[in-house]
């Protein structure tokens, strides 16, 4: 879903749900779509890239691939709940994300994961990773990089933007918290 200016040179990327079974984000990006989206922001919302996954309450896609596995950048063959599929860009909801992010090269890119309660600093603008989590009262750490990642595969593409992974708590957010994120996500438009 596109929101706001589409000509716009400021893009925003927010993805709600990768993992079918971390899918809180979904709160998000819903309260997100119901706010007036800012004068000069071109917002794109991809609410749930595993629809398959979520309605199987599992990881990984119909096929059985954790799609945060299926990026080309450092992408390996993986197994079992990290399977990473046949090649690159073996599955649909990969190559989908894949094609979007580069014919609209967001400035900013923010997916949600769970459970570990912190924003990654993913390799993009510290700057901007330690702003989002002032703004939502995460703290920021470093994750191991893992093969084949989203995050790591755009950071690597598009040099000079940012994109990153916002770990939620367990659980369902309130209609609060996900106010609060969708505020914030907002806020780094400016």
């Amino acid at each position: 879903m596109e929101l706001g200016d589409p000509h716009s040179r400021t893009k925003l990327l927010v993805v709600g749900c990768i993992h079918g079974n971390e899918c809180a984000g979904l709160a998000i990006v819903r309260a997100l779509e119901r706010l007036p989206t800012p004068s000069g922001l071109d917002l794109w919302v991809i609410e749930n890239l595993n629809p398959d996954g979520y309605a199987a309450d599992t990881r990984q896609n119909a096929h059985g691939v954790d799609l945060n596995r299926n990026f080309p950048w450092a992408w390996r063959p993986m197994s079992g709940v990290f399977e990473s599929g046949a090649r690159p860009l073996s599955e649909p909801e990969s190559r989908i994300a894949y094609r979007v992010i580069l014919r609209i090269r967001p400035r900013i890119s923010i997916w949600f994961h769970q459970h570990e309660r912190l924003v990654d600093e993913s390799g993009g603008s510290v700057r901007v990773e330690r702003r989002f989590s002032r703004l939502v009262g995460l703290p920021l750490r470093r994750l191991r990089r893992e093969p084949g990642s989203a995050v790591g595969w755009e950071n690597h593409r598009l040099p000079g933007t940012t994109a990153f992974i916002v770990e939620l708590p367990a659980g369902s957010l309130s209609a609060e918290a996900a106010g609060r994120y969708a505020h914030a996500i907002l806020a780094l438009s400016g």
